[in-house]
């Protein structure tokens, strides 16, 4: 892997991996051992984390499919070896989320990736990407049930800033992709497409009904927490940019990854 030739994504776009691929199986340990250690890079690269979170599915029973997945994420490392997170200071002291959902996009049991990341004085703190435990019905619910679930981390994070006299003083903002998501949370009304959805996913009614928390509408294309959720064809600096993994030029005569001996093998 070390002449390895870099790729533009951490993903191939349009890849399904399944547990039933049919491919020859591979050592587990090595697998595993792989993974973690690329779990492990994502708390300083977060544009890998929907990749690495595709191949974690996998652990049990990996196949040659998902191994030649795995090392696809090395040859994007190889490729970037001059990105790493960066925090400037701001004096915008105000907690600003992001999140975003796909929709039945695991093809073997058709539940939803979500993604989510915050931002406090413009800087990147928490980012998750993480495969969600339910099945929803449509796009709308998908995104809908997905932000309830980033509400209760804002709530977590608003009153963690309270403690060091960072308190908020308006709404934290989340900002969506989905305006069908948006008017489904800022209308009380239970309806035909609201009435099936469990009640503890209602919570962010209340939020918003309080002024903790404000849903704002943003274009997909500046929606951060997108590349959290599925592959894209190139991940786009801006994009990368503003996740706070800008090209950082201290690092940029690193011409070697030190991993152990068994992932270089063929």
């Amino acid at each position: 892997m070390i002449e390895c030739n870099p790729v533009n994504t951490p993903i191939e776009y349009g890849v399904k991996l399944s547990k039933d691929d049919g491919a020859r199986k591979v050592d587990s340990t090595t697998f595993q051992s792989l993974v973690g250690s690329l779990r492990y890079l994502t708390c300083t690269r977060p544009n890998i984390l929907f990749a690495v979170g595709l191949v974690s599915r996998f652990m049990e029973n990996p196949s040659k499919e998902h191994m030649n997945a795995a090392k696809r994420i090395l040859r994007y490392l190889k490729g970037t070896f001059d990105y790493g997170i960066f925090y400037t200071s701001s004096n915008d002291v105000c907690l600003k989320g992001y999140c975003d959902s796909d929709y039945a996009g695991d093809v073997s049991d058709h539940k939803k990736t979500t993604g989510f990341m915050f931002y406090f004085e413009e800087n990147a703190i928490p980012w998750c990407s993480t495969k969600q435990p339910i099945v929803t019905l449509s796009t709308c619910e998908s995104e809908y049930v997905n932000t309830t679930a980033r509400m209760c981390h804002a709530i977590w994070l608003r009153r963690l800033l309270s403690e060091p006299y960072f308190a908020q003083d308006g709404a934290t903002k989340i900002m969506k992709d989905n305006k069908s998501a948006i008017a489904l949370a800022k209308n009380r009304m239970f309806h035909e497409r609201s009435k099936h959805i469990d009640a503890k996913f209602h919570f962010i009614r209340d939020c918003i009904a309080t002024k903790e928390i404000e849903v704002e509408y943003i274009k997909t294309l500046d929606q951060v927490a997108d590349i959290f959720t599925k592959a894209s064809r190139r991940q786009t600096q801006q994009l990368i940019e503003m996740i706070g993994s800008p090209i950082h030029r201290g690092v940029e005569n690193s011409k070697k990854i030190n991993l152990p001996s068994h992932f270089l093998q063929p």
